[in-house]
């Protein structure tokens, strides 16, 4: 498989395009530049120049608050993007000019600093891409004068939302189906524009999918491709005099007439009642693919025409040294045809002594979604593999994540942000984040210290304390902690080598494996405990009290 390749990309200069050649390439998307974000991270920028502010090192926290899709767990996704954006990370002069006409209120030499700006003086510590994750734990880290910061956060935010939402999404139907059904994600047609489409396919994969229909997701990312036929190319076909090409080489190398052997095998099964020109569309099919004929059997009538006529061109690529690979259904019952299309293979398997006609795969498309697989396993089904589509890509369960990107300090002091909504106060301060598990061997409790405290230890007892319910507290005593916040951008450069695609595909399906099962079900999931330590809660209420104003309610 190709791994993501390093390619030429686009360096803007004057509304020329040209090609160089970057250590770190630009993000897949060319919209992802400086200029793709909020207006008033600009206008800050501004005020924070104005005020001889910007220098001011400050830190910000990128995370969420709830989990999607009525779960509770999210898959973290987007960071090899949101790097690649901070590498390049710099304004073009087209750019600086059109932010002169755009802001013209704002001093001009305001925009002969933003022209020198990039990201050489910020530091990011990340959890690594494809980790499960949890509310209120800081996905990204970033520090570094504020001015710089600050205009980071909008895209950050577009890059790391819909992807992580999207593996999610995806790592959900892969739990749904099990371990043992292929998956393969049949978006793009249906995604919310072109790139949604592009990155559809590339976090379905991550998120434990096998393959794509998007032939560009596959040149670009390494993603396996697969494809059949439609309807159309069923109902074009009407009789023999469309069948132009009759001709297959068998594995032995002789050339026959296929459509004579065809017309043998369907003697030899007795099925007569097919549809004629859908049975000259498997054979046209079959002699252009012979290795992987695989048939769309929903155009006229499933079980009467179909799978028959399925199964007369799989005997007859039989009878040329070929095994056809099974069937498609994309309407109807699904686990009622699955089942008596399984039966119907096993007749023609037992009464033609050919085993493995028995094991066909079946495909099933179909508007399927997450709740669909569900109930096809309480049904019982002889599905092998599904094409997810439009529910898949859209996110149609849950169209956004709502990660946020919060101020946590400055020039050393821990700032807050308080709510009358106790979910939306944030936790103050720079942070490490470790990952507690038990005795059971599974993770039990995330813990956040601050950044100066020593880390917990295996072995060790520890009080973990819930942010903001103070009569929710309990000791742990780890038997292995794993440090969730790693440094991968500092000095002007990646410090810490990103992962593959496969490799982020392995690490999601083994965090799956890792987790307890109940943090994972569908219904009524049980919440994974995200937890402070002494310190840090002691911080985080002290300046809460602090920032909150008293009222004299006396007037």
């Amino acid at each position: 498989k190709m791994t993501e390749p390093i390619r030429d990309h686009l360096r803007r200069s004057n509304d020329v395009f040209v090609f160089e050649q970057q250590k770190t390439p630009r993000p897949i998307n060319s919209l992802v530049t400086p200029l793709l974000t909020d207006k008033y991270q600009l206008t800050m920028a501004y005020a924070y120049w104005k005020n001889q502010k910007h220098e001011d090192y400050a830190s910000f926290d990128l995370f969420f608050r709830k989990n999607p899709f009525h779960g509770e767990f999210t898959v973290f996704a987007g960071l090899e993007e949101a790097i690649k954006h901070i590498s390049n990370f710099k304004f073009s002069k087209d750019e600086v000019d059109y932010l002169r006409d755009e802001m013209p209120e704002c001093d001009p030499e305001f925009f002969d600093w933003l022209a020198t700006v990039d990201c050489s003086q910020i530091k990011v510590l990340a959890v690594s891409e494809g980790t499960i994750v949890f509310p209120m734990i800081p996905l990204m880290h970033l520090e570094g004068p504020i001015g710089v910061v600050q205009m980071l956060e909008t895209t950050l935010l577009t890059l790391v939302n819909y992807a992580s939402l999207m593996v999610t999404n995806a790592a959900r139907h892969r739990l749904a189906v099990g371990p043992s059904k292929s998956l393969f994600e049949f978006g793009l047609r249906r995604a919310q524009g072109v790139d949604g489409g592009v990155s559809a396919s590339r976090y379905a994969y991550m998120g434990g999918f096998d393959g794509t229909s998007n032939v560009l997701a596959g040149k670009l990312f390494g993603i396996p491709t697969k494809g059949t036929q439609a309807h159309s190319f069923v109902s074009s076909y009407l009789s023999e005099k469309d069948l132009k090409f009759k001709t297959l080489t068998k594995v032995d190398g002789i050339q026959v007439d296929f459509w004579e052997i065809v017309q043998e095998s369907k003697a030899q099964l007795k099925f007569q009642d097919g549809n004629k020109g859908e049975l000259v569309a498997f054979a046209s099919y079959a002699i252009s693919f012979p290795k992987s004929f695989v048939a769309l059997i929903d155009t006229y009538d499933t079980l009467k025409s179909g799978v028959p006529n399925f199964l007369i061109v799989a005997l007859a690529l039989h009878k040329c040294g070929y095994k056809a690979g099974g069937v498609r259904l994309d309407s109807g019952d699904l686990a009622y045809l699955s089942k008596e299309t399984r039966k119907m293979f096993e007749k023609v398997a037992t009464e033609q002594n050919i085993p493995e006609f028995a094991k066909f795969s079946i495909v099933a498309s179909n508007d399927i979604n997450e709740q669909t697989l569900l109930s096809l396993n309480q049904q019982g089904h002889e599905i092998n593999a599904f094409g997810v589509g439009t529910n898949l890509v859209t996110c149609q369960a849950q169209p956004a994540l709502g990660c946020v990107y919060k101020l946590v300090q400055v020039n050393n002091e821990p700032r807050i942000k308080i709510s009358q909504e106790v979910s939306k106060i944030t936790i103050p301060g720079n942070k490490r984040v470790f990952r507690i598990w038990g005795n059971q061997k599974y993770p039990i409790i995330d813990l956040m210290i601050e950044d100066q405290e020593k880390a917990p230890l295996p072995g060790k007892r520890i009080l973990c304390l819930h942010p903001f319910d103070q009569k929710k507290r309990a000791f742990v005593t780890p038997t292995q902690v794993e440090s969730l916040l790693e440094t991968v951008w500092e000095s002007g450069k990646v410090v810490k080598t990103l992962p593959s695609l496969d490799d982020i595909r392995s690490k999601v399906l083994k965090n799956l494996q890792e987790m307890r099962e109940d943090h994972l079900r569908p219904l009524n999931p049980t919440p994974y405990k995200v937890s402070v330590s002494t310190d840090l809660h002691t911080l985080l209420h002290n300046l809460w009290m602090q920032e909150v104003p008293i009222p004299d309610i006396s007037i």
